[in-house]
């Protein structure tokens, strides 16, 4: 039986070009506990091997036929119809097995498609890190998941008790509901997916109240004010048609760090992500003399669910901000003080809409993007915004699976043509992680970016007095 795809969702299927994988993925790193060696988990996971039992979402294959009328559609496979061997691949580091050479696997894996014919997911098993410890690499179509559920699978199949044992391998675990917290950055499908599907649906709804949401939405834009919709994007060099070879880099920080400078400045943590990323793509840019003189825009994806409303798991909640980074400006402080100023101006526009205005307007936002993504090349127009930025809250606890220690998860998202950069960020236990996934061609230093985010941090320090 085939299911039907949203619309929105195949649009990922229907954009995607051996130059443009559309799969986001996430880097997990665990270290043995007292008396095991990274040999322990690879014999677990080989046993969970021969258990089948895989989870719902790992069973889906997208199909279409003449019976759909050639639209995509979900087919759900037995368990026996799936090969295994396919989808849990070994991998080994040559030496001397450091990061430098775990990058530069994962790089070329996350830039290499997925086989349509089966269930659109891998998880390679990455033995050889010369610290003793054991890397697992997943990743999985955009139109099956998004990034934030997909790094949600890989985080609820582990638990934050160290003695427990006889733990599901990561494929068979079902995803559970979680609610998710309200006006908060994170990185959902619905940047470009559930924000075009809402918008057709609040067409249908509300369309009387969506033509003074359309004109608010324009006024604020045409005025440089933050929205849904922005119409002053410079052109940069990351706003350029891009290849399909793939460039990750990472970086952990503390937490606190962060949750310091914002208490002291009274901002967010997102808010000080954000500068953050502000000041590096700054400095990252001059150092290269391609600074635009007028400020960066950056599309922030944001959740729309009510705090206090844990059951309402349906439908699309998020819609998109258009962050202004000020990159313009030399001081860390008021950049700090720009983002501040033009996230608040974007809730509080946000929050006089319904939600689905706020998905038709954030539609309206991304839809050059989505052209694009469909035509497979950069349009003549400028840039709808210069970079995604996402930031995924994660556990604030240790997570072990079977007393292995979650060390690190960092985030891979997707870059696409006009938007060669992505950054992604995700908290764990207490660090969070600057993921960076780029087209290599023409983004080919991220390691410089990351160095810039860690003297970013310092300079946002001395400029608050901490």
């Amino acid at each position: 039986m085939l299911l039907p795809m949203a619309p929105t969702d195949s649009l990922f299927l229907l954009g995607e070009s051996r130059e443009h994988p559309m799969h986001v993925g996430g880097l997990a790193i665990f270290t043995p506990p007292d008396g095991a060696t990274a040999a322990d988990m690879r014999s677990m996971f080989d046993t969970a091997l021969t258990a089948g039992r895989l989870a719902p979402v790992f069973r889906k294959r997208a199909r279409r036929s003449l019976t759909s009328l050639g639209q995509w559609g979900w087919e759900s496979l037995a368990d026996d119809d799936i090969d295994l061997d396919h989808h849990v691949r070994r991998d080994a580091l040559p030496s001397p097995g450091g990061m430098t050479e775990l990058t530069t696997l994962v790089s070329r894996l996350h830039g290499t498609l997925l086989d349509r014919s089966r269930p659109l997911w891998e998880m390679h098993l990455i033995e050889g890190l010369s610290d003793g410890r054991y890397a697992v690499y997943t990743k999985i179509h955009h139109a099956l998941s998004d990034g934030a559920s997909a790094m949600k699978l890989l985080r609820e199949s582990m638990s934050g008790d160290p003695n427990r044992r006889n733990m599901p391998a990561p494929w068979q675990v079902p995803r559970p509901v979680t609610a998710v917290p309200s006006l908060d950055i994170s990185d959902s499908k619905s940047t470009l997916t559930g924000t075009l599907w809402g918008a057709t649906r609040a067409a249908v709804g509300e369309a009387a109240g969506l033509i003074p949401a359309t004109v608010g939405t324009l006024d604020r834009a045409l005025r440089g004010k933050c929205g849904a919709v922005s119409l002053t994007a410079p052109h940069t060099v990351f706003n350029v048609p891009i290849g399909g070879t793939h460039h990750i880099a990472a970086r952990t920080f503390p937490l606190e760090r962060i949750r310091l400078l914002a208490k002291h400045s009274d901002t967010t943590i997102n808010d000080i992500v954000l500068t953050l990323c502000s000041g590096a793509l700054r400095s990252y840019l001059h150092d290269r003399d391609a600074l635009p003189t007028t400020p960066m825009i950056a599309m922030v994806p944001v959740s729309l669910r009510a705090p206090d409303n844990d059951a309402d798991t349906t439908g699309n909640r998020v819609g998109v901000l258009m962050c202004n980074l000020a990159t313009h400006l030399s001081e860390p402080a008021h950049r700090l003080e720009t983002v501040r100023t033009s996230m608040n101006d974007g809730k509080t526009a946000l929050r006089s809409m319904s939600p689905a205005q706020v998905l038709a307007m954030s539609a309206l936002g991304v839809a050059p993007l989505g052209v694009e993504m469909l035509l497979g090349r950069r349009g003549p127009q400028r840039p709808p915004f210069n970079i995604v930025i996402s930031n995924i809250a994660g556990p604030s606890m240790p997570l072990y699976w079977n007393g292995f220690r979650l060390d690190t998860l960092y985030p891979l998202s997707i870059p696409t043509t006009g938007q060669a950069l992505n950054i992604t960020c995700t908290s764990n236990d207490d660090n969070i992680v600057f993921g960076l996934t780029s087209c290599r061609q023409a983004v080919p230093d991220l390691d410089s970016l990351l160095d810039y985010l860690e003297t970013e941090l310092d300079l946002l320090e001395t400029a608050i007095g901490l």
